[in-house]
This record gives C-alpha cells, structure tokens and sequence, in this order.
C-alpha cells in the first residue's frame, strides 16, 4: 500500500467516525485544504478520502462548492427507512437458517462495547449503534446486503442527526440483546418483530431539530486524528 492511500485511509477512517459519532453535522463544510492540514498531507490525499465517503452517502461534492457532510431530506428519510426494514428482513431471514455461535459471540461482544460507550456517555456509542446493524449483514456472508446496509445505515444516522431528537441508549442496546436472544434460539417471527419495532422505533425519532449551530471544523479534525493516529 502506498503512503498516499495509506493517509487517504486514515483520513477517510477519521471523517466517517466524526460523521457518524455526530460531531460532524450534516451540511458542515469539509474544506480540502483544511483537512489537508488536520491531518499533514497533501490536498490529493484529503480529496481521494473525501471521495470515498461521498460514494459511502455520507458526503456531497459539488463543482465549485467544495464537499460537505451529506444533508438528507424529510423526504428521503421515508424512503430510506422503507428500504433499510426490507434490506434487515432478509439479513433477519438469512441469519435465522443458519446462526453459529461464533457468531453470536460476535454480536454479543458487539453490545457489550456499545455498553461500555454508553456509560462512559462517548460519542462512540452512536456510531456503534449502527454498526451492530451492519455487523448483522456481515453474518449473512452476503457481499451485495452488506453493501446495501452499510449505506442505509450510513443514510439513517445523517438522517437522525439532522432530525432526530434525543433517545435512551440503553433501550437500543435492550433491544438488541432480545434480537440476538431471537437469533440465538432461532425463532425468525420474533426476530422479524423485534426488528421491525426497533426500526420503526429509529425512524420515530426523526423529528425537525435544527438549531443551525456553527462547527469548528478543525477543532473536530483535531480531536479525532488524535483519536485514530495518537502517534
């Protein structure tokens, strides 16, 4: 791997961790030089990794405009959250035909850091939240499920972000023990229930709360450069 893609990667790993932990905010602009410097490497670099997030769905660039974190519409959150309840039936689907206990290892231990992040009150525990979703689509060994989930999900944190209003953490981490428990003992009507009421649940919270609050972008790029390369 050459040291260009190399700080591409950590660049790329940095800014979805800051847009999905909410400390970037939708519409908050993702100057390349700026990033460039945050990080101590060429505007090339910072444009390959902004790049890759915007076909992640987390990023938009536009001709004269510059990037900025993605901002979805009321509109697309309908849409989305449709297609994200189908897309995690099936992964439900697959995974109650064939569930391992490596498997539900890893989804156990997936919850329990989301814990941990909880009662540190770390940032950390959004971004985790999501991720045990495509940690699911990763257990159905589908390569096309995983990359649609991984989008939808990406899409739906925007969406919360931008819309959504507060919400007890721990009653999502609750609900994700009884998915596995479901998983675990391979009882798909319950897990397609529990499923269906944790995301009906999500897409709830989705409501205007917009305080138009300024971002310090560098400050943020600082923090979690930190955060991912102490060295």
């Amino acid at each position: 791997m050459s040291t260009q893609s190399s700080r591409s990667d950590a660049i790329y790993a940095s800014l979805r961790r800051a847009i999905l932990e909410q400390a970037l905010k939708p519409g908050a602009k993702l100057p390349e030089d700026l990033i460039g410097d945050a990080f101590g490497v060429s505007r090339t670099s910072a444009r390959n990794a902004l790049q890759r997030l915007s076909s992640d769905g987390l990023v938009e660039i536009r001709i004269n405009r510059g990037a900025s974190v993605a901002m979805p519409t009321l509109e697309e959150a309908d849409e989305v959250f449709a297609l994200r309840r189908c897309l995690e039936r099936e992964v439900i689907e697959r995974l109650c035909r064939r569930m391992s206990k490596d498997a539900i290892d890893a989804l156990i231990s997936h919850v329990r850091e989301e814990e941990r992040a909880v009662k540190a009150s770390s940032p950390r525990s959004i971004r985790l939240a999501g991720e045990f979703h495509i940690l699911l689509a990763e257990l159905s060994d589908s390569k096309l499920l995983i990359e649609f989930i991984t989008r939808v999900v990406s899409r739906s944190s925007l969406i919360l972000a931008r819309f959504g209003r507060p919400h007890s953490a721990e009653c999502g981490i609750e609900e994700h023990y009884n998915l596995i428990e479901a998983l675990k003992s391979q009882d798909r009507e319950r897990a397609v229930m529990i499923m269906d009421q944790h995301l009906h649940a999500v897409e709830d919270r989705a409501k205007a709360d917009d305080d138009g609050s300024d971002t310090d972008i560098a400050a943020i790029l600082n923090r979690y450069r930190i955060d991912l390369d102490p060295d």
